[in-house]
C-alpha cells in the first residue's frame, strides 16, 4: 500500500517522534491529523535536538512535504512561533515543504483563556488539561461556531461568525465572572496573524489525493495516545479529539481505503501525564527509577510523568481499536539492570478477573492489576541495532509481550538516537 499510520498505543509520550522521524526519511509526505500544540515530539538528528509541538516531524527533513490536516486545531500564534524557532535552528520552512488545511479550526486567545479559567475553577475535578485552548477550540468546532483557516482570507465577511462565537463565549464569561470580549479586539488579533498563516493554506484532501495518484508514500502522524481518545480512552481524563488510527482518514480527508500499515508505538513500560486511572502505576522507588532513567518529563509542559510497569491489557485494547498491524517498542534500555520486571496481564474488578479496561470512570478507578513477573537482565541494551546485540532475557521479554498484546513487534528502539533501531518488519513494505 505504501502508506503508514502511526499512533500511540498508551497514554502518549511513547516515543513517536523518533519513530516518525525514522520513517519520514523514507516517506514523501508527512501528515498530522489530530490534536494541537499540546503534543510534543523531541527529535535528535546528528546531535541536534528539535522540539516540535504542532508541525509534523517531516519538517526537519529536506525534500519532504509536511501537512497539517483538518483534524488538527491550530493556534496560529504558536504555529508562527514554531516556524520562527525552527528557522533559527537552520530549518528552511516555506510553502514548498509545509501546507495547512483550509478547513482546520483555529485556536484563539479566548480559547486559551477559557481553558485556564475553567480548569482553575474545577478544583478537585480537574482533568489535567495543558491549558492551551485545545478543548474549547474543539467544542466550538462541534458547536459550528469555529473560525477556520480559510476565514482568515476574508476577514471582512466574518461579522456574523464572530457574533455567533462571542454570543456563546461572553455568556460563559459572564457566568464565570470574567470580563466580556469585543468583536473589534478579536478582529485585530486575526488581522495581525493572518499573513503568517495564509501562505501555507491549501486544499489538503485534494493535495493528498494527488499524492496518492502519483504513487507517493504518505506517513500519517498521530498525537497523544489511544487511551487518550475522546471515545475509546479513559474518559473524562482524555484529550478532545479522536487519537485512534481511523482519525487519519477523517482528519486529513484521505479515504480510509488508502490507509495501509498501522504502526502502534508503545514503551517497554508505561507512563501518563496528569490525572486519571493508571492500573500499573508504581508510585514508589521503582516508578522514580523508571522516570529518572527514561527522562520522563513532558516536551511541551515540562510536567513529570507518572510511571509504571508495562500494561499488556491496555496496549492490547489499543491495538484492537486502532487495527494496529505491528508495534514499535521503545525505551527498552530503560529496563536494563532490574532484577525483576513485572507486566500487568489482567485486571481484577470487584473480585472478578477481566481482560479489558472498562468504560466507566468509577470502574476504571477500582481495577487492580494482575501481575506476571519476569527475570530481568543486567547487560546493556542501549544502542543495540540487532537481535544479536540483546541479552537473552531481553529477547524473551519482547517475545512474550508479543504474545500478551496479540501483535508482532515490528521495530525496537534502544535509545533516543534514530539509528539505534532494530527493524523486524518494514511498515512501508509489509
Amino acid at each position: 500500500m505504501g502508506n503508514v499510520v502511526v499512533v500511540g498505543a498508551q497514554w502518549g509520550d511513547e516515543g513517536k517522534g523518533k519513530i516518525v522521524d525514522w520513517l519520514s526519511e523514507r516517506a514523501d509526505v508527512v501528515v498530522r491529523f489530530q490534536g494541537g500544540h499540546n503534543a510534543g515530539h523531541t527529535l535528535v538528528i546528528d546531535g541536534v535536538t528539535y522540539k516540535l509541538s504542532l508541525l509534523p516531524s517531516g519538517i526537519v527533513r529536506e525534500g519532504k512535504l509536511s501537512v497539517i490536516g483538518n483534524g488538527v486545531v491550530v493556534d496560529p500564534w504558536a504555529f508562527a512561533d514554531e516556524i520562527e524557532r525552527l528557522s533559527a535552528q537552520g530549518v528552511s520552512i516555506t510553502r514548498n515543504n509545509l501546507r495547512i488545511a483550509e478547513n482546520a479550526t483555529l485556536i484563539l486567545p479566548l480559547h486559551r483563556e477559557l481553558d485556564g479559567i475553567r480548569e482553575a475553577a474545577a478544583g478537585a475535578g480537574k482533568i489535567g488539561t495543558t491549558g492551551r485552548g485545545i478543548g474549547p477550540a474543539y467544542e466550538d468546532k462541534v458547536g459550528r461556531r469555529a473560525i477556520r483557516v480559510y476565514d482568515l482570507k476574508n476577514l471582512s465577511t466574518l461579522g456574523p461568525k464572530v457574533d455567533r462565537l462571542l454570543t456563546h463565549h461572553n455568556a460563559l464569561r459572564r457566568g464565570l465572572g470574567v470580563e466580556e470580549l469585543s468583536a473589534d479586539e478579536l478582529f485585530d488579533q486575526l488581522s495581525q496573524v493572518a499573513p503568517k498563516v495564509l501562505p501555507y493554506m491549501d486544499t489538503v484532501w485534494h493535495l493528498l489525493d494527488s499524492a496518492r495518484r502519483e504513487g507517493k508514500r504518505i506517513l500519517f502522524e498521530g498525537a497523544q495516545g489511544t487511551m487518550l481518545d475522546i471515545d475509546h480512552g479513559t474518559y473524562p481524563f482524555v484529550t478532545s479529539s479522536n487519537t485512534i488510527a481511523a482519525q487519519a482518514a477523517t482528519g486529513s480527508g484521505f479515504g480510509p481505503g488508502g490507509l495501509g500499515y498501522v504502526l502502534g508505538i508503545a514503551k517497554a513500560y508505561t507512563t501518563r501525564v496528569g490525572s486519571g486511572p493508571f492500573p500499573s502505576e508504581q508510585d514508589n522507588e521503582i516508578g522514580d527509577t523508571l522516570g529518572e532513567r527514561g527522562r520522563e518529563f513532558g516536551t511541551v509542559t515540562g510536567r513529570k510523568r507518572r510511571c509504571g510497569w508495562f500494561d499488556a491489557v491496555l496496549v492490547r485494547q489499543a491495538i484492537k481499536t486502532s487495527g494496529v498491524s505491528g508495534v514499535a517498542l521503545t525505551k527498552l534500555d530503560v529496563l536494563d539492570g532490574f532484577d525483576e520486571i513485572k507486566v500487568c496481564v489482567g485486571y481484577e474488578l470487584d473480585g472478578e478477573r477481566i481482560s479489558r479496561l472498562p468504560a466507566g470512570q468509577g470502574a476504571q478507578s477500582r481495577v487492580q492489576p494482575i501481575w506476571e513477573s519476569f527475570e530481568g537482565w543486567h547487560a546493556s541494551t542501549a544502542g543495540a541495532r540487532s537481535w544479536n546485540d540483546l541479552p537473552a532475557q531481553a529477547v524473551k521479554y519482547v517475545r512474550h509481550l508479543e504474545e500478551l498484546i496479540e501483535c508482532p513487534v515490528a521495530l525496537l528502539s534502544t535509545s533516543p538516537e534514530r539509528d539505534d533501531t532494530i527493524l523486524m518488519r518494514d511498515p512501508f513494505e509489509d
